[in-house]
Parts: structure tokens; sequence; C-alpha cells
């Protein structure tokens, strides 16, 4: 059922492998020149049939996929844990979040509208009247990460049906199956196959699809190298994209010490760290460095490195070996220079123990670049206005936070932090489905978020009578 998603005529074929065991998944067709060409093709018919679909049959869809996936949420548990690592309870929460991701596209395909025009606002202009419609983009090309396999296929494929749009997808390599099988539920629940493509494949697969004039916009969510291609490649095509974080977090003298302490060790380590949002960076007062340094170690090394099936597994492996070989690199650099391994720094397979660095270098790769791994480097300071210029330094930022007590403290590390989201006494790496969502400073290439998401998949027309 899962191949069934896939453009058929590809000889070409990839080998999925479990992270945590090493073993054979199974095997996925890769996308030829022709199937891209062929895809294409399709979705300009799928185009046409996206956009005169009425919002209630496109909310439908939404609503009956997420029903669908509600019901199997084991199923798509055991799939994202077999392909991603991510533990069972991990998976099951983002199963969860994928039904919530499709309803609200369901709730917002109905409320797409747009609104009157004043034209009599401004002298001769009386005899005017007008409005304007929001009207979908066209194809939208989503080429989503390994990190959430489902719920950020969710975020892309979702808002763009939503809108009237139609929509190639192209899932990451490393799980597929994840994405696949979103697919055949939106099928399932009656979307036209015209509607929405998969295409597996390389940076090749890519690369055509983002030059074709006739895709009308690219979503990506990736590294920046990456996005810096896309963005030379597509030309002129609207581009929205999550390119990464480096989530500061400050835990100020008047911070509930216990609940930092417990709030970072779990935004840190989620997913094996390998988390846009996740906390990186953690800036502590200094008067109260040694109660956080102590709280923060005993709920680290409380946490349980093992099998991601197992209920009771706190963390699960990384994607692949050379994800965790890459992060052990890393850290060793920051040690030789002088940084200091508080805790973890242990690689079996894909396994990486979670990692707490002191005393790192400015220029280190682990403090100054997005690690996407289970790594935290812990930064005293003293002076408030002096760390947040340091938090700052990234050009690249999602999520913040800062810990305390004190309202007038959080609204200035809210106020002078350059992230596009900051979470006050919580970590860094809530997000809900329906808020505004994607990057800062060069990273800020539009929003995801379903709302914000539709907004940036449609356009508007204007309509004015002369009466």
């Amino acid at each position: 059922m899962l191949e069934a998603a896939v453009r058929e005529g590809s000889a070409n074929t990839a080998e999925i492998r479990n992270p945590a065991s090493g073993e054979l998944i199974g095997h996925v067709k890769t996308a030829t020149t022709e199937d891209v060409e062929q895809a294409l093709q399709l979705a300009v018919s799928g185009r046409a049939i996206a956009a005169a679909m009425p919002r209630h049959q496109r909310a439908s869809i939404l609503e009956n996929a997420a029903h669908v996936i509600h019901e199997r949420r084991a199923n798509f548990a055991q799939t994202i844990v077999a392909e991603s690592g991510k533990t069972i309870r991990q998976a099951l929460k983002e199963a969860d979040r994928c039904v919530n991701t499709l309803k609200l596209g369901a709730e917002e395909a109905k409320r797409i509208a747009g609104n009157e025009i004043p034209f009599d606002s401004y002298p001769g202009l009386e005899n005017r009247f007008g409005y304007f419609t929001k009207e979908p983009i066209g194809i939208v090309l989503a080429i989503t990460p390994f990190n959430d396999p489902l719920n950020l296929v969710a975020h892309k494929v979702g808002p763009a049906l939503a809108a009237g749009c139609a929509c190639i997808l192209k899932p990451a390599l490393e799980t597929p199956y994840s994405a696949l099988a979103l697919v055949e539920c939106l099928y399932e629940a009656g979307l036209p196959r015209a509607c929405l493509q998969v295409l597996l494949g390389d940076a090749t697969v890519g690369e055509q699809l983002v030059r074709d004039d006739r895709v009308a916009m690219v979503s990506f969510t990736g590294g920046v190298k990456t996005g810096e291609i896309i963005t030379r490649a597509a030309g002129l095509k609207r581009t929205t994209m999550d390119l990464g974080g480096n989530a500061p977090v400050f835990v100020l003298s008047d911070a509930n010490i216990d609940d930092a302490a417990r709030e970072c060790a779990s935004g840190a380590f989620w997913a094996a760290g390998q988390n846009c949002i996740g906390v990186q960076r953690i800036f502590c007062h200094e008067d109260v460095l040694d109660r956080f340094k102590n709280a923060v170690l005993a709920k680290t090394n409380a946490l349980s490195l093992g099998d991601p099936l197992d209920p009771s597994t706190d963390i699960g492996p990384m994607v692949s070996q050379s994800a965790a070989r890459r992060i052990e690199e890393w850290v060793n650099e920051a040690i030789a220079a002088g940084a200091n391994c508080l805790t973890g720094n242990k690689r079996v397979g894909c396994y990486f123990s979670p990692t707490i660095l002191t005393d790192v270098p400015n220029d280190a790769k682990v403090l100054c670049e997005e690690v996407f791994a289970p790594v935290v480097c812990l930064v005293p300071f003293s002076n408030l206005d002096e760390a947040l210029a340091e938090a700052n330094k990234p050009d690249f930022l999602l999520h913040g936070a800062v810990f305390t007590n004190s309202l007038a403290n959080a609204q200035k590390v809210c106020g002078l932090l350059q992230c596009s989201g900051v979470m006050v006494n919580d970590s860094s790496d809530f997000r809900f489905d329906g808020m505004p969502f994607c990057g800062s400073k060069r990273g800020a290439l539009g929003r995801e978020g379903v709302k914000y998401g539709i907004e940036e998949m449609t356009q508007s027309k204007t309509i004015c009578f002369k009466m």
C-alpha cells in the first residue's frame, strides 16, 4: 500500500534501515528525470482540480484523513520509531500532533476569505466598489526533513490542500514511510491523486523540481546550505523556509531552578536532540549556577538511553551513524579547545549519550552552529545585556526561552532576543501547531503554522466595480 503513493516506473531504489538496530526495513523507489516530469504534468491538472474544489470539500478530506490517522496512530507510531529512531512515546505524540495539524487545516480551509476594499475613503472614488479574494498560488513543492517525518509533512501538505493548491511532496529519503502512509490516508479520504504527488530521491530530484517554472512555491525545512542552494535555483518563486536554529535559554537568578532544570533537560534531549527548536545554549546567572548545574545534571543522568520501542526509554538513536559521528567530532573538537564535559560524549553506533558542556570556546561549532544532537552548552553570565548580545550572535534563530519569576525581566528578554518565539518558564522546544512558526534574521523566509502557512500559499485578487 505504501509503495502505491510513489510515482510508478522508476527502476531506482534506496534502502531504508532502522537506526536503532541497523535492520533493513525495506526498499523504496527513487525518482528518475522522467518520473519528475510525469509528476509535474499530473500536478498541472491537479492544480485545476484543487482550485475548483469547494472549501467544504477540502475541509472534509483533511478531517477524514485526520480520523483515519487517529484510528491508525499505533501503526504510525511504529513506523516513525522504525525509520527515525524516535522513542515510542515521542512517536505517539507526533502522530497525535499530525491529527491536530490536519484538523486545524480543515477548520482554516473554511475560513479562507478576502475582504471589502474601501475605495470611497479616497476622494473621487465614491463610485467604485470592490473587494479582494484569496486564490491558491498553484503548485506547491514541499521538501521535508527526517526529524518529524509525519507532522512536518502535515504542516506543508495540509495547508497546501486547504488553500486549494496542488502539491508535490519530496520527503526525507531517510524516513519516507511515514510520509507515504500519510499520503495514502489522504487518498483514502477522497483526495484526487493528481492533487498530491510524492517523489523520493536525492538532491538531483529536488533541483529538477525547484527549477521548474510550473512550481509556484517551494516550502522547505532543512539546513542552511541546502536552503541557499534552493533559493538560488528557485528563481522568481515564492519560498518559505525553516533553516534551523540555535536556541538560547536564559535561567535568571529568580527562576524556579527545579522547573528550569527539568524543562532544559527535556528540551535539549527530546528526540535525541534532533529538533530545530531544542535547547542548545543555556545562559545561567552565576548566582544560581551551581544549583542549576547540579539539578540539570541529575535530570540528565536520570534519562534512559536504549530501545526506542521500550516505553520506558527516554532517548533513542540518532538518525544515522554519520550523524552520530559528526556530533562526536564536534564535541571532541570543543573539548580539545578547552571545553569541559560534565556528562555524556559516548557513542555506540547511532546512539550518542546526552551531553552537557561548560567552558566552551566562543568559536566552537557546538556553540556557534546548530548541533541537531543531544548536546547542550552551559554558559554562565553576570550581566544580562551582555548575555543577550551573545545569545543573538547566530544568523539563524528560531525559538528562545527564559526562566524567571519577574515579569519585567521576562518582558526584557522577550523584547531583546532576536527569535521568532520566546517561551517564558518553558522549554524553547514548545510548539503548538496553530501558532506562527519559522525563523528570524537570515532564516526569516515566510511562516508556517497552519493558518499562516495557508496565507503563504494564497495570493490576493482584487475585484473593482465602477458603478
